[in-house]
């Protein structure tokens, strides 16, 4: 299955988004516990005040997955609880697997499909509507949906012209987080450019502490380092070419922006442990040993979007003073956008299922979420005020005045063998040129091996 341009709206012109972000975090990244309290203090339009008409559905089970752990699904199953409150029905969490669409096919072969399922791929939600899994929204969900979000969220949740998927979660993939004591004893500096990332990495070097933290033992993080590089240096006409497989792996866009990777990932003494240690590091780990370890911790900076405040979470560090953050440097002549996110989709068409729909498209459900942290909503009817930090404040606003103007990421839309399988794929052939950074040509062969296969298939 090929991913179609019509489905992911995207657009030419993301020099404004990177600069709004740019200064907003410029301006948070001082923040101060003052700010942090306000932030929470102030929060508007939260469950207590509705904004949505749910149905009385006392009585009624439901069962939602996804492939959320930790503090993410501990904080969404609060959101569940309100739903539950507000409708007399019973929400059951399931948590599942990656690759969801996998773990999906098992439930519905053994007949025990869960209502509704977050799905992290725009692949994923075609796929599913392609084997008659996905019901479409109703008019309730709909409706909410056209009032909340913009036109680019919508599109990357629709197929064929119907609204199939409400874009609950979404991420900012372009942030490098950094631990404010290692870059301040190594006199380094907020980059803006590539080569900036790279004399800020040598300064930190020098300084004794190993520059980055890369999580290659899960192999998102890894595609999404490319992407941020690729769409940067290769332009967004090229980076939705390569999305669709327009264009082969072997093309000598692929071959720049992996070399310019291994600027990185082939000094084996800027990865924390090295290449084999970050072969081994799973992505929870390569935020909390950036942010423990007092003046020398593993690592200085890690790469990852918005939801790395969860991971920071889980040490003392404070985003803002001792986590700051800024935008992914830009590679060529404009610093890249890229996004992601989970939508909801309708396994089994039901009253309950459609309202859970409609209130996870709402601002009420979104709202008590953003208040928990780590966590952020394309949703533009969510007051800013509801995060609870300066920074998370700032991202939020950087996303909501983008409207349509950003890049979905590129493995999400790929196919799942392809974008989003464990051992597979991209997934697979990142963590290999992690391993040898050197053999560009067959990281490129392999890629276009694999993505042929995939999107070829369709599966």
């Amino acid at each position: 299955m090929r991913s179609k341009s019509s489905t992911v709206r995207t657009h030419s012109s993301a020099t404004a988004l990177a600069a709004l972000l740019a200064g907003a975090l410029a301006l948070t990244a001082c923040s101060s516990g003052d700010n942090d309290k306000k932030g929470s203090g102030e929060t508007t339009g939260t469950a207590a005040g509705s904004t949505v008409t749910l149905p009385k559905l006392d009585g009624a089970k439901l069962e939602i997955a996804a492939v959320w752990t930790g503090q993410e699904q501990k904080n969404f199953k609060r959101v569940l609880a309100e739903f539950e409150k507000r409708t007399g029905a019973k929400v059951t969490f399931v948590p599942a697997q990656d690759p969801i669409i996998n773990f999906l096919g098992s439930k519905i072969a053994g007949g025990q499909p869960p209502d509704v399922a977050l799905l992290p791929q725009p692949g994923a939600i075609r796929q599913a509507v392609q084997k008659g899994w996905a019901k479409p929204l109703g008019a309730e969900a709909v409706k909410e949906l056209r009032k909340n979000y913009s036109q680019g969220w919508q599109d990357i949740g629709s197929v064929g012209g119907k609204q199939y998927g409400v874009y609950y979660k979404a991420a900012n993939k372009s942030l490098i987080w950094y631990n404010a004591t290692a870059f301040g004893n190594a006199g380094a500096k907020e980059p803006k450019t590539w080569q900036d990332l790279l004399t800020a990495s040598r300064a930190v070097y020098d300084s004794g502490v190993t520059p980055f933290s890369v999580a290659g033992a899960d192999g998102w993080p890894l595609t999404d380092w490319f992407e941020n590089v690729y769409l940067s240096q290769a332009g967004p006409e090229k980076y939705d070419q390569l999305a669709q497989h327009k264009i082969k792996w072997t093309d000598p866009s692929v071959k720049r922006a992996l070399t310019t990777l291994a600027q990185i990932w082939g000094k084996k003494d800027y990865l924390a442990g090295g290449r084999s240690g970050a072969l081994q590091t799973e992505f929870p780990q390569s935020v909390t040993q950036t942010f423990t370890g007092g003046d020398q911790p593993k690592s200085a900076m890690v790469y990852e979007g918005d939801f790395v405040q969860v991971n920071i979470g889980e040490t003392k560090a404070k985003v803002g003073t001792d986590a700051k953050v800024f935008p992914f440097p830009a590679v060529g002549s404009t610093a890249p956008v890229v996004s992601g996110g989970d939508a909801a989709v309708i396994l089994k068409d039901s009253k309950a299922a459609q309202a859970l729909a409609t209130f996870l498209a709402s601002p009420d459900a979104a709202t008590i979420q953003a208040k928990l942290g780590g966590y952020l909503s394309p949703n533009k009817n969510v007051p800013v005020s509801a995060y609870p930090n300066a920074v998370q404040q700032k991202i939020a606003e950087a996303l909501v005045a983008s409207g349509d103007d950003f890049r979905f990421d590129m493995s999400d839309q790929a196919p799942q063998a392809f974008g989003g399988t464990p051992g597979k794929g991209e997934w697979k052939d990142l963590q290999d040129f992690l391993k040898n950074p050197a053999d560009v040509a067959g990281a490129q062969a392999r890629l276009e091996k694999d993505a042929a296969a995939a999107y070829g298939s369709g599966s």
